[in-house]
C-alpha cells in the first residue's frame, strides 16, 4: 500500500533533534528524506553519547530512522553542484543552521526559489525572526526557560526546574512538520513554495498557555484557587509553580503506593474530578463526604485537599501502584500508575500498538526506539534503520542522473 506522503521529496539538513525529529515523521508518513551530510562525520549525534564502539549512537538511531543517507561537501563546485540538482528536483529542504548559514553556503532564498519556485523552505530557530534574542544559540532546556515553562515547573519552595520531554526540541520538530504539510497543501493550489519557520521559544509557549491563562488570572484576581497555594499561601504577581498539581482546575497529586521506600516510582497521579467524587468516597469508606458541603464541591475542598490526599495515601498503603489503578479505574477515577522507562520498555500493549518498536540496526544490533504517536485506521507505519553515514551516496546519484564514472569522479574529488 502507498504511503500518504510518498511522492514528495525532502533534503534534509538538519541535525541533533528538533529538525531530525520533523524530517523522520514525514519519512515514516511515506516521504523520501535525504539525510544530507558531512563526508566522514555526519550528525553529531551518531557518537554522542555512543555505548556500542563504532557503531551510531541511540541519539542518532531513534531520530533518523527510514530516511536515506548522502554525504555531501557544500564547499566544493562539485558539491555545490549536487546541491543544486537535488533542489530542482525536491519538494522541501529542512534546516536547522545558525542565521545565515545557508546564505553562506551560496543558497540564500532568492536562489533556491530561482531553482525550483515551487520549494519549500523548512528552518528551526531558537528565537522568531526580530526577536531580540535571535542570534543567541539556543538548546532544549534553554528554550523551555525562554518560553515559560521552567519558571512554572517543580515546587514552591525550588527553582525552576525543567522537564525531561523534549518540549523545546522534539515538540518544535511536531510544529515544524505541521507547517511543512500546511506549506505543501497550500502549493497544491498556488504552484508556490514559501518559507516556513518555527521557533523553539514560540513552540515551548504553545504548551504553556494555560499558564499565560493563568497569569491573567492572577492579575485580575491576585490568587489562583486551584493552585496548592491557595487558601493558606501567599501569592506574588507571577504564576508560581504549583509542584504535582493539575492545570486544569481538577485537584490531582502524585500519591505514594505499597513499596514507595525502595522504589522511586511506586506512586500513582490521582486526580479528585467533581463527576468522580462520589465514587472516590465509596473506595475511601467516607460515604459521608459525598453530601457533606464541607466537601461536596471542588471550592470547599481546596482547604482541605492535603487532607484527603492523606486518606487516600492510607488506602494505598497496602497496595502496588498496578493493583491500585486496576481497582480505581472501575470507577472512572482518572488515575495512572507512574511509570518508569524500563516498564515502559517492555510493556505489552505499548509493542502492540507500535509506540515501542524494536529495530535492527546493520552494526547496533537490536535496538528501541519510539514509534509513530498518531495511529491511522488505513496505514501502518513501518519503522526502519536509521541510515549508515553515507549508506545511499550512490543512490541518490544515481536518482538524480549521474552515470557511475561520474558518480566515481565525485568521488575522487572528495564532493561526496
Amino acid at each position: 500500500m502507498s504511503k500518504p506522503l510518498e511522492g514528495i521529496k525532502i533534503i534534509d539538513f538538519t541535525h541533533v533533534q528538533a529538525g531530525p525529529a520533523c524530517t523522520q515523521l514525514l519519512a515514516w508518513f511515506g516521504a523520501d528524506v535525504i539525510k544530507v551530510e558531512r563526508p566522514g562525520a555526519g550528525d553529531v549525534t551518531r557518537t554522542q553519547l555512543r555505548h556500542v564502539e563504532d557503531a551510531d549512537a541511540l541519539y542518532f538511531t531513534m531520530l533518523n530512522s527510514n530516511k536515506r543517507s548522502l554525504t555531501l561537501d557544500t564547499k566544493k563546485p562539485e558539491g555545490k553542484r549536487v546541491l543544486e540538482k537535488l533542489i530542482q528536483e525536491s519538494d522541501v529542504l529542512v534546516e536547522n543552521f545558525g542565521p545565515g548559514a545557508l546564505d553562506r553556503m551560496g543558497f540564500s532564498w532568492p536562489r533556491i526559489n530561482e531553482l525550483n519556485p515551487g520549494m519549500i523552505v523548512a528552518s528551526v530557530k531558537g528565537f522568531s525572526d526580530g526577536h531580540h534574542y535571535e542570534d543567541l544559540k539556543v538548546y532544549e532546556n534553554v528554550a523551555q526557560c525562554a518560553g515559560g515553562a521552567a519558571s512554572t515547573t517543580g515546587f514552591w519552595d525550588g527553582p525552576p526546574t525543567v522537564s525531561a520531554a523534549a518540549l523545546g526540541d522534539s515538540n518544535t520538530g511536531m510544529h515544524l512538520a505541521i507547517g511543512i504539510l500546511t506549506a505543501l497543501h497550500q502549493r497544491n493550489k498556488t504552484g508556490k513554495g514559501q518559507k516556513v519557520a518555527v521557533s523553539m521559544q514560540d513552540s515551548v509557549l504553545n504548551l504553556c498557555r494555560v499558564k499565560l491563562r493563568d497569569q491573567q488570572r492572577l492579575d485580575a484576581l491576585g490568587y489562583l484557587e486551584e493552585y496548592p497555594q491557595y487558601p493558606h499561601g501567599q501569592f506574588t504577581d507571577v504564576v508560581p509553580r504549583g509542584g504535582n498539581a493539575g492545570g486544569g482546575g481538577q485537584p490531582g497529586w502524585v500519591l505514594k503506593c505499597k513499596g514507595w521506600e525502595t522504589d522511586p516510582n511506586a506512586y500513582i497521579y490521582f486526580t479528585i474530578q467533581g463527576h468522580a467524587w462520589a465514587p472516590i468516597c465509596k473506595v475511601l469508606g467516607r460515604e459521608e463526604w459525598i453530601d457533606d458541603p464541607a466537601y461536596n464541591t471542588a471550592r470547599a475542598r481546596q482547604d482541605k485537599i492535603f487532607d484527603i490526599f492523606a486518606v487516600i495515601e492510607t488506602w494505598l498503603a497496602d497496595k502496588t501502584k498496578f493493583e491500585a489503578v486496576d481497582i480505581l479505574r472501575k470507577f472512572d477515577i482518572p488515575c495512572s500508575p507512574v511509570l518508569s522507562m524500563k516498564e515502559i520498555s517492555v510493556d505489552p500493549s505499548l509493542r502492540a500498538s507500535g509506540t515501542v518498536v524494536e529495530v535492527q540496526h546493520p552494526k547496533l544490533g537490536s535496538y528501541l526506539t519510539v514509534g509513530s504517536p498518531i495511529k491511522f485506521s488505513d496505514m501502518q507505519v513501518d519503522i526502519r534503520s536509521s541510515p549508515l553515514l553515507g549508506e545511499h551516496t550512490d543512490e541518490v546519484l544515481r536518482d538524480l542522473g549521474y552515470t557511475e564514472q561520474q558518480i566515481e569522479e565525485l568521488h575522487q574529488e572528495a564532493a561526496v
